[in-house]
């Protein structure tokens, strides 16, 4: 009975083209040519991938490739497919009381761990601070010249080495006294951990 290797094997040697020749033309490995002639299974791809090599190399070698195929199909090894005996059985999933009391349990853990961790960010950070006035590049006169900002409602802030009132939101503003010798404006924020931030900005002032 003639096999899908023996009867390529023998269509191929009958034309005289080698094993190389064929690999050339249909682009297929030669070793997996030499497998499919020696229906070496195990070291060929899956079998949709087979059946494309024998229809290409049945093409080229110009036979039958509805017979090619046939013999295949009757050939290839039917896939072993092993089974379990004993099939894993899943317990189905019930949400209790208990679960209930545990997940609650553990938000309320989360939610006073990323209160706490927040605080100790902000105790531990310089404050925020901002200076709207006077502007960058802004030209002052000389007397009194009204310095306002923003922080932290908590933090200590120090203008030129004169404190300002921080109100409840925050806010401060602050009277300073400038003359042509006053070349930069310091404002300081200060926290309760002792943590600065600072912003210093050149004055114009004139006379």
């Amino acid at each position: 009975m003639i096999t899908i290797g023996k009867f390529l094997n023998t269509e191929r040697v009958s034309r005289k083209i080698s094993i190389e020749a064929l690999e050339r033309k249909t682009k297929i490995k030669k070793e997996f040519i030499e497998a499919l002639e020696k229906e070496d299974w195990e070291s060929l791809p899956e079998f949709p991938v087979v059946l494309g090599f024998v229809k290409n190399i049945a093409r080229t070698l110009g036979v039958d490739t509805n017979r090619a195929v046939s013999l295949l199909r009757r050939d290839y090894p039917p896939k072993i497919v092993s089974l379990n005996p004993n099939p894993p059985v899943f317990k189905r999933f019930v949400w209790s009381p208990r679960l209930t009391l545990i997940s609650f349990v553990i938000l309320i853990f989360l939610v006073i761990a990323g209160y706490l961790g927040y605080q100790a960010y902000r105790f531990l950070s310089p404050p925020s601070l901002v200076l709207s006035e006077p502007s960058e590049g802004q030209t002052v006169k000389a007397g009194e010249v009204l310095v306002s900002g923003k922080t932290d409602t908590d933090a200590t802030v120090i203008i030129n080495n004169q404190q300002a009132v921080v109100n409840q939101d925050g806010s401060f503003e602050a009277e300073l006294l400038v003359d042509k010798n006053t070349k930069e404006l310091v404002v300081i924020a200060k926290s309760r951990a002792g943590k600065t931030r600072q912003i210093s900005r050149p004055l114009n002032v004139e006379e």
